[in-house]
């Protein structure tokens, strides 16, 4: 199902009720942050740059249980960016997790993704010692982290490799993120960026009727990156045509790349509501 939502009527109609949309008396409750969590543990050999970027935070309700966790990967092109916890995402009900992960020309493809879905193993595997309920993860982030969220989810053998089913998340919310392999990864191999590929390291090469729920979200196509919103409504065309049961598009209209992060965190708060 495709959505097109105008300015206005989705500031007065659907930003303005989010206000402790998740629990009854969230005046009353008090969340914590842990804060520079190394990931992959003692899995594999660390190099110092994965002891400095391999971190993540978890932000939480402390004393709730069983409550969804938004796993959030920050955007910034798979070159630059650091984790943040979204403001729209506090005081919420929920659980956030906030990833740093490795960044170009420190590294290449694909350790992006490798440390994406090693943060979510993570979580996978934590988040019940901080009250969170480990059927209710849900995976997102802006742009790069956008990209990065779907590619875990979509190909299996990332989460795979930390004994993880990828159909355990319960949604994924990318924010304008590549449905096509990443600009930043072609040009590891001089692909030029307006020359579009799928290939392994493209979601859209790992479309399957089975994937977890997705809501996808952009900006308004006139002023998004290079046909960002194009890619990813094929993508939920694609998705559509293999009869996946749960794939939804908004595109926020009058929205650019940057600015429709904030607009959208609404839609992904009351998606994750959706599935209790």
């Amino acid at each position: 199902m495709k959505a097109f939502v105008k300015y206005w009527l989705f500031l007065v109609c659907i930003q303005a009720p989010t206000a402790g949309l998740f629990a009854q008396n969230e005046s009353a409750t008090t969340y914590k942050t842990l804060e520079g969590v190394y990931y992959y543990g003692d899995t594999l050999p660390a190099t110092p740059y994965m002891r400095e970027r391999c971190r993540l935070d978890v932000y939480y309700p402390v004393g709730a249980s069983s409550y969804a966790t938004i796993v959030w990967f920050h955007g910034g092109g798979l070159r630059a960016g650091n984790k943040f916890i979204p403001e729209r995402l506090k005081e919420q009900g929920v659980g956030v997790v906030a990833v740093n992960y490795r960044l170009h020309p420190q590294v290449t493809c694909p350790a992006y993704i490798e440390d994406a879905a090693a943060a979510v193993a993570w979580v996978f595997r934590h988040i019940a010692e901080y009250g969170g309920d480990p059927q209710r993860i849900f995976v997102s982030g802006h742009s790069a982290g956008g990209y990065l969220s779907s590619m875990v989810g979509l190909d299996k053998r990332w989460l795979g490799r930390h004994g993880i089913d990828a159909n355990r998340i319960a949604g994924l919310i990318p924010f304008s993120g590549h449905t096509i392999t990443h600009f930043t990864i072609r040009a590891e191999r001089d692909i030029p960026g307006t020359l579009p590929l799928i290939d392994a390291y493209a979601p859209l090469y790992h479309i399957r009727q089975d994937a977890p729920p997705m809501l996808l979200i952009t900006g308004d196509r006139e002023l998004e990156l290079l046909g960002r919103y194009e890619e990813n409504a094929y993508f939920m065309r694609m998705m559509k045509v293999i009869k996946h049961p749960h794939t939804t598009l908004y595109e926020l209209q009058g929205f650019n790349h940057g600015a429709m992060a904030e607009p959208a965190f609404p839609l992904l708060l009351n998606f994750v509501q959706a599935r209790k």
